[in-house]
């Protein structure tokens, strides 16, 4: 897989490729490379919706996550950053449903969301961590595109930035620990 082959990235999303596209080399068109969609308002309003609503449907199993994964911490080093990433989830959670209320009137409706299931070890709940918080970004970076208040934007891009650090934090947790090496996993 290369650097740019996971879904709902391109490095040239912003269009300005668009008239030097090389339809030789590539036969779709940009636009069909590109979604231009996502990021144009009012069309992605309701997906960005959609995208806080699973957000916040996460909150009861994320709970139970952290409080998994900081009783499973070997270190109180280890559970002082987890503790740490989990309260600024909370915070996410609160940021979200005031986005929500402002944009549509009412208070988001309860989502249920996907029933906890322990991982094998406390390596593999930082990877699963890492992994969801990289997920986070993508869909987040989505919801961002469809804000036009700067105090929205603000609030989404503090959220982006949480979720970029607490993947830098659980992959040094996961390298901290050994993870991956084949010593603990």
């Amino acid at each position: 897989m290369g650097y740019y082959d996971y879904e709902g990235y391109h490095p040239y999303s912003n269009g300005y490729i668009a008239p030097y596209w090389n339809t030789a080399a590539y036969p779709l068109s940009y636009q069909q490379v590109v979604n231009i969609d996502i990021f144009t308002y009012p069309q992605n309003l309701d997906g960005a919706l959609e995208l806080i609503q699973e957000a916040l449907a996460g909150e009861t199993e994320d709970g139970i996550f952290y409080a998994w994964l900081i009783d499973q911490a070997p270190t109180e080093d280890d559970k002082q950053i987890i503790s740490g990433i989990r309260d600024n989830e909370i915070g996410h959670y609160a940021l979200f449903r005031q986005i929500y209320r402002d944009l549509t009137g009412v208070m988001a409706p309860a989502v249920e969301g996907e029933p906890f299931m322990e991982p094998e070890s406390y390596c593999d709940g930082l990877s699963k961590a890492l992994l969801g918080e990289q997920n986070a970004v993508q869909k987040y970076r989505k919801i961002l595109y469809a804000m036009q208040s700067r105090l929205h934007i603000n609030m989404i891009t503090e959220i982006i930035t949480d979720e970029i650090r607490h993947g830098i934090l659980y992959n040094y947790l996961y390298s901290k620990n050994g993870c991956g090496s084949g010593s603990q996993s």
